[in-house]
């Protein structure tokens, strides 16, 4: 996992509270560590490789064989997209050359509009996105190895009845051409076997993103798609009690800055009035309940599914 998730492939942030003028990904995450590490937070640079959350305290284990002890956890390992796998594209994602994973996020830049941009993927997210782009590219190709969309009948038609979009169907984008910044795709076709150039000014891969989790499976309840379940709406408590969850890691819905930014506070807060009804402070822990037999505090903050 990067530190600072999918934003340290974003250049430019236009849709962050308090940044007019626009802020880079990575400054982003710069400036909230330095503003956590000026409020006391020590900066461990290790992944956590192991979790074991069936007592208390919960224990954690780093890459580099270490074990954190913690009275509560937040687990805010967020989720990565899923790429094609080509030579260029994540170098370009990388360096704000014109490849990118969410269309929400970058499509409305000035590098993007009035501009031939390519969409792969043949989901709801695809076409969502696909849809959002035509309000400032100048033609939105989508780019789908099937012959028909995945995605919901409404969204399916909304797209093919809009003028400034049209489909490659039983097609796979097999190259990112460009140096700096991109210039076009090779596009496969499956059925026919051939391929040619299309000349674009950005791509955006819209085929799903895989939760950060590996590292809490079999410690936490996740829901099918991976992400970590939260059993109350508008709750980050998980289903172990003193664990919290916060940003994508538990959001396959919103995925933006400030809604990762939001849950995190909400995760903190609930960690914070969790420890203050165990009376959990400088303290040696007392003897907590196991997740078995819940205290009224921990139902009334749902930290776990009954």
């Amino acid at each position: 996992m990067i530190p600072g998730g999918q934003l340290m492939y974003t250049t430019d942030i236009e849709n962050y509270p308090g940044f007019p003028e626009a802020v880079s990904g990575p400054d982003l995450m710069e400036r909230m560590k330095a503003q956590a590490v000026r409020f006391g937070t020590r900066v461990v640079s290790e992944n956590i490789v192991k979790t074991d959350f069936s007592s208390h305290p919960l224990k954690l284990t780093t890459s580099a064989g270490d074990e954190i002890e913690a009275h509560t956890v937040v687990v805010a390992s967020g989720a990565r997209a899923n790429w094609l796998g080509l030579h260029n594209e994540e170098r370009l994602a990388r360096s704000g050359g014109g490849v990118s994973a969410c269309a929400v996020c970058d499509g409305a830049l000035p590098f993007f509009r009035n501009k031939t941009l390519v969409v792969v993927g043949g989901g709801d997210t695809a076409m969502e996105e696909a849809t959002y782009l035509t309000k400032y590219a100048s033609e939105v190709i989508i780019v789908h190895r099937r012959d028909a969309f995945r995605a919901s009948k409404v969204m399916s038609e909304r797209v093919l009845a809009n003028p400034k979009i049209r489909v490659e169907w039983n097609s796979q984008v097999v190259d990112v051409l460009g140096a700096d910044f991109i210039t076009g795709v090779q596009i496969k076709n499956v059925s026919t076997d051939t391929t040619k150039t299309v000349e674009c000014g950005g791509l955006f891969i819209a085929i799903g993103h895989t939760p950060n989790t590996d590292f809490v499976k079999g410690q936490l309840k996740l829901e099918e798609s991976g992400y970590v379940a939260t059993p109350s709406p508008w709750r980050t408590a998980t289903s172990v009690n003193g664990v919290f969850a916060a940003g994508d890691v538990m959001d396959s819905y919103y995925r933006q800055a400030i809604t990762a930014a939001g849950t995190g506070c909400m995760a903190a807060l609930e960690a914070e009035r969790w420890l203050a009804h165990h009376n959990i402070g400088d303290a040696q822990p007392p003897v907590l309940e196991t997740a078995d037999a819940p205290s009224t505090m921990d139902r009334r903050f749902a930290m776990r599914d009954e």
